[in-house]
């Protein structure tokens, strides 16, 4: 029954956008009694209950309507379901999602996260060495899913055989000794690879990259897939949860709110000062003085080296950069299965601005993006409207330098 955990694992805040922006109304609340779910045991956190309840707009798992989540579980036959007719299974949904470096920091605690969805059927787990471990690991987890492992650039094509999700982790940390152009190089270079074997063997999946620098690397995607022949604007995604997850948390801290009322649109790119809070548009509502406005975009910005300072040369902000990650892979899958009030912020092809990418909210679908939201872009603050404007030359900068990198490798041998 610990599978259960996957449907009721509240660890953050996926709000719809209707309940952002009070057009659909307060959160509601699924609950299903220990009389109808008798034989069930839950797991939330780290505490058991013999009654199962889900915050359905709030959990980490996202918005599932009350027929998605009693879709989640199928009836046990036999004299069990003949004594208990509300007894119920935990089945999985369809779904199959490859993580492309699952044995890197980040990648484990992703494939953890990912394996304890009930919407996925199978988890593909590629990288270069090491993954094996890490499958044997994640397949003791008493959830659903199905863990398959793939090593090297031989099974790569394997690894993304029919999968619907694909994310891709994978790439270095910036380590002492190395310049940012030694990381781009290294990361751009892997990102390249990975892709034009996405292209491939996966051309109709949902593309997730987290390797940074994203502001570069999903151009660079970009380019590799045109070539290809097989690009599709709307399922190639920048990752920038991170940012709006750490909006949020700070947010909730500095004023003293419920964490899973919170949410805080992040527009712009997933660096330094590309990365723009819009304060003035959280929810709900609060007030900031231009004190606060200045210190939590500073930190919101500069949250990752927080983490690299903190962990002490012992490694960057992989915990919660899998969290994130997770949560929009989760979001990616429920638009996947129809849901149809899936938002969240990625850095994606958008014409919100002069920009050829742009983060910002979308609204996710079946197809990918079905719409970037502009609403959040009015009636910006003075203070917003100077920042949005700053950052403008070093995102398009970034972004120039990934096309330029993924040019002049064209028709280039690539390895990972």
């Amino acid at each position: 029954m610990a599978a259960m955990a996957a449907a009721f694992l509240s660890i953050g805040s996926v709000s719809s956008y209707a309940a952002q922006t009070g057009s659909g109304g307060k959160p509601k609340s699924i609950s299903m009694s220990s009389r109808a779910l008798n034989s069930l045991k839950s797991f939330s956190g780290l505490k058991a209950a013999s009654s199962v309840s889900c915050e359905s707009e709030t959990s980490f798992l996202g918005t599932e309507s009350n027929a998605a989540l009693l879709n989640t579980f199928a009836s046990k036959p036999g004299n069990q379901n003949q004594k208990n007719p509300n007894y119920l299974q935990p089945r999985a949904s369809s779904f199959k999602v490859a993580v492309l470096g699952a044995a890197g920091g980040i990648g484990q605690s992703l494939a953890l996260l990912i394996k304890m969805s009930p919407l996925v059927s199978a988890l593909h787990l590629y990288d270069i060495a090491n993954v094996k471990g890490v499958a044997a690991d994640l397949s003791h987890c008493n959830t659903p899913s199905k863990v398959l492992d793939f090593t090297g650039p031989a099974e790569l094509a394997d690894s993304l055989k029919d999968v619907d999700v694909v994310v891709i982790p994978a790439g270095v940390p910036r380590k002492p000794g190395m310049t940012r152009d030694d990381l781009f190089n290294i990361n751009a270079n892997i990102v390249k690879t990975l892709v034009e074997a996405v292209a491939d063997h996966a051309p109709e999946a949902f593309i997730h990259i987290i390797s940074n620098p994203v502001n570069s690397t999903v151009p660079i995607a970009v380019e590799v897939l045109k070539a290809k022949g097989v690009y599709d604007p709307k399922k190639l995604f920048g990752v920038t949860t991170l940012d709006v997850v750490r909006a949020n948390t700070f947010v909730a801290q500095k004023k003293n709110l419920k964490l899973i009322d919170v949410d805080v649109p992040v527009i712009g790119g997933h660096a330094g000062i590309t990365i723009l809070p819009l304060l003035s548009k959280t929810r709900p509502p609060v007030s900031f003085t231009d004190e606060e406005v200045e210190q939590l975009t500073v930190r919101i910005q500069n949250a990752g080296t927080e983490v690299v300072e903190a962990k002490a040369g012992a490694g960057s902000a992989t915990l919660s950069m899998a969290y994130a990650a997770a949560r929009f892979v989760e979001s990616s899958l429920r638009a996947l299965d129809g849901d149809g009030d899936v938002y969240e912020c990625a850095f994606v092809q958008s014409e919100l601005t002069e920009l050829p990418f742009f983060a910002s909210r979308i609204k996710l679908g079946r197809k990918g993006v079905e719409a970037v939201i502009s609403t959040d872009l009015q009636n910006l603050t003075d203070y917003e409207a100077k920042a949005l404007e700053a950052l403008k030359p070093e995102l398009k900068a970034s972004i120039e330098k990934g096309i330029s990198f993924a040019q002049k490798q064209e028709g280039a041998p690539a390895s990972v």
